[in-house]
């Protein structure tokens, strides 16, 4: 099985409240799905983690850092990837603190226009209580391991 390493970012508001982007899924192998995950996405050739979330958290929210700290969790699994091929993912979490709510979509690819539908900063306690799909499982976990909530 192929390994597909990414870097995902737990992005924190001045409120405290992480940003979820809600993907769904209307064709391709992952058609019907619905679920709200953190900012991140795959290491390119030659890059490294740290490199990856600092591109990724600029692409997809707009938000310029010129470095993150250490990882914070890594988690790795079987993934099904919208194309249907199934990798093993190797995912590197990294906490980033932005400096306000705004975002911007100017960096965004065809393919996330079309599968990232919404935004939303969520708190601990909405976290807890939610009937959706959260990707990663044990969010609230990790973000008080980390000392983020």
């Amino acid at each position: 099985m192929r390994e597909r390493k990414a870097a995902r970012l737990m992005v924190i508001s001045p409120a405290k409240q992480v940003l979820l982007f809600r993907f769904v899924h209307k064709d391709g192998a992952l058609a019907g799905r619905n679920y709200w995950a953190t900012p991140g996405g795959g290491v390119e050739a030659g890059e490294t983690y740290h490199s990856a979330a600092i591109r990724e958290l600029r692409e997809e929210t707009g938000i310029t850092v010129s470095g993150v700290g250490e990882s914070v969790a890594e988690r790795s699994f079987p993934l099904m990837l919208p194309s249907g091929e199934t990798v093993l993912a190797i995912e590197r979490y990294f906490v980033v603190r932005a400096p306000s709510e705004a975002l911007s979509r100017a960096e965004w690819t065809a393919e996330e226009t079309q599968v990232m539908a919404d935004h939303r900063w969520w708190s601990a306690e909405a976290l807890r209580t939610t009937t959706d799909t959260v990707w990663p499982q044990g969010l609230v976990e990790m973000l008080e391991d980390a000392g983020a909530f």
